[in-house]
């Protein structure tokens, strides 16, 4: 398949971004529990990308099933996290992940820091200072704001594992994604897997009375039914088919910076359908945390690659 022009990878990665951005809203607006819809997500999302992206059996090795464990780990983490937090709180917290990244890069990846990283590290932490500072209190869509802020920078760490695993793929694939997308299935298989059997026992989040036989997965109809479709279909799956197409058609730089409307959309879109409103240090801190991440993103243009 040949590289999109330049304009339509842009619009792919934008089209991404968007659909990314409305997980939070649509986590929160699901009312079945943390375990079944991380579960169900996953497992719909595994049979899309299947269908969608189509990555031959052979990119399914080792590697991609190990970046596939980090990757799982971040889909159940943001998950717990969204349901427990604020959307907001959930998304910056995980985009904490470049601070991770730089630190575990040079044992990893054999990377080196430059100076300007430092820059970069101070902004994250101190990003995640006001995050966790700030707006802790109790609320209808985020009843246990520590934990889930918690849970939120727990996803950061594993999905700085996951950049680093898909970075290293790609060096031995050079140009080509079908390792990257086969380490998503291979992570939306195990999340669904890993969650399958607290999602069936725990039952929460469903009407009284209705466990019964199916366990937890009682109370999957109607609204909670056509949300776990959209998760696992187009939040999910098509939303990484646009970002391996946007990807292969404008630079690393590029690609980063227009990913960055993910977290500003998702609390524009909780905040309409939910009326979740960060507050002052929620703002600061994740504006931070993106600044950081720009600096990294900008400067990465002349950093010498190997």
């Amino acid at each position: 398949m040949s590289a999109p022009t330049r304009a339509r990878a842009r619009l792919f990665l934008v089209l991404a971004a968007i659909l990314f951005a409305t997980g939070g809203p649509a986590i929160k607006a699901c009312s079945l529990g943390a375990w079944q819809i991380a579960c169900l997500r996953s497992g719909v999302a595994t049979l899309a990308l299947c269908l969608f992206a189509r990555p031959p059996l052979e990119a399914f090795r080792g590697g991609a099933a190990l970046v596939g464990l980090a990757h799982g780990a971040t889909l159940v983490l943001f998950v717990s996290a969204t349901k427990l937090t604020t959307a907001s709180h959930a998304i910056f917290l995980q985009d904490s992940s470049v601070l991770y990244v730089l630190l575990l890069s040079p044992l990893l990846l054999s990377e080196r820091l430059f100076r300007h990283d430092g820059l970069v590290m101070l902004l994250v932490v101190a990003g995640m200072g006001l995050l966790f500072a700030g707006d802790l209190g109790a609320s209808p869509t985020a009843p246990d704001p520590l934990l889930g802020n918690s849970l939120a920078a727990a996803s950061g760490v594993t999905w700085a594992l996951t950049v680093m695993g898909m970075r290293i793929l790609a060096r031995r694939e050079g140009a080509r994604t079908q390792g990257a997308l086969a380490a998503v299935v291979c992570g939306n298989a195990f999340a669904c897997l890993a969650t399958l059997w607290p999602a069936w026992a725990a039952g929460g989040g469903v009407p009284p009375g209705t466990v019964g036989a199916l366990g937890g997965f009682s109370g999957l109809w109607g609204q909670n039914l056509a949300w776990i479709l959209y998760l696992g279909v187009v939040q999910i799956a098509l939303a990484y088919v646009f970002v391996a197409r946007g990807l292969a058609g404008v630079t690393a730089l590029e690609g980063a910076l227009i990913l960055l409307l993910e977290p500003l959309l998702n609390s524009l879109f909780t905040w309409a359908l939910h009326g979740e409103a960060p507050g002052a240090l929620a703002w600061l801190g994740g504006a931070a945390i993106l600044a950081g991440t720009g600096v990294k993103a900008w400067f990465a243009r002349g950093e010498p690659r190997d």
